[in-house]
């Protein structure tokens, strides 16, 4: 996992709050397929390819602070 201690911070965090949250509106792409994906209708490749693309900075955030922490407590 050493290329996710290679990314800078900068742009993960850019990057999640950018494309976790475009379009600002009506509202962001992400909770709306989220909410598509528990309600049961999240079935269309397109929507499906939207909650991956706008989903994927927010993971990769939350993995890197998963990380840090985790070698932060090895040490």
């Amino acid at each position: 996992m050493r290329w996710l201690d290679n990314i800078p911070w900068e742009i993960v965090i850019v990057g999640a709050l950018a494309l976790g949250l475009a379009p600002f509106f009506p509202e962001p792409h992400l909770v709306e397929k989220i909410r598509m994906l528990f309600q049961g209708t999240l079935s269309r490749p397109i929507d499906i390819f939207d909650l991956l693309m706008h989903g994927a900075f927010p993971v990769l955030l939350l993995l890197k602070i998963a990380r840090t922490q985790f070698i932060k407590n090895e040490k």
